[in-house]
């Protein structure tokens, strides 16, 4: 069975709404405006593109993606990973050509087989209504968080505020940067 890993920039409050610049969102680009840069810090980055076996993303963050990272220097090794993009709207027409294998999933049950299959780690990047739905129905395995020491307010959250029984959390390990970023990984226990 393969581990289902959410990773994300998160502020203090949740929110994780476009921590790399992009546009229509009051606080955009908070990871690197807010924040001293600090190599480091982002060294989890790093480990999670060697770890991972395939990536997943919703279609709003495949759309963020798929014209960018194709070509960057720095995620060359998630260009040659499956990609799986997990919505009921996207089109085969729709998916670049120039990012290697993206299979679309139309739904939870397809996450779910996928999931059954051998290989790595599935890094799910982004995606925040993605990950409401993949927590709500039990489908996480760990979450690789980047804590930014800010209170961003409003913004897409990271994580559902459906109703549901308490979700334990086992701390895996964690760390503090001297730019107040913290690094916690958490297993889910099932």
């Amino acid at each position: 069975m393969r581990t289902l890993i959410s990773t994300a920039f998160v502020s203090l409050d949740g929110v994780m709404e476009a921590p790399g610049g992009e546009p229509g969102y009051r606080n955009s680009g908070w990871t690197f405006k807010e924040v001293e840069f600090l190599p480091e810090a982002y060294a989890m980055k790093g480990e999670e593109q060697e770890e991972a076996g395939a990536l997943m993303m919703g279609r709003v963050s495949y759309e963020a993606f798929s014209p960018v990272w194709p070509g960057m220097e720095e995620f060359a090794r998630y260009k040659v990973l499956p990609k799986y993009v997990v919505s009921t709207t996207l089109a085969e027409d729709d998916l670049v050509t120039d990012w290697g294998d993206i299979t679309i999933l139309r739904s939870l049950d397809d996450v779910a087989a996928l999931k059954e299959t051998e290989g790595g780690p599935i890094s799910v990047h982004g995606s925040a209504t993605l990950n409401h739905s993949l927590a709500d129905a039990g489908l996480i395995d760990r979450y690789h968080l980047l804590v930014f020491p800010l209170l961003l307010g409003a913004g897409k959250r990271l994580y559902s505020d459906t109703s549901k029984d308490t979700q334990k959390l086992k701390l895996v390990s964690a760390e503090a940067y001297a730019n107040g970023i913290q690094k916690n990984v958490f297993d889910v226990v099932h």
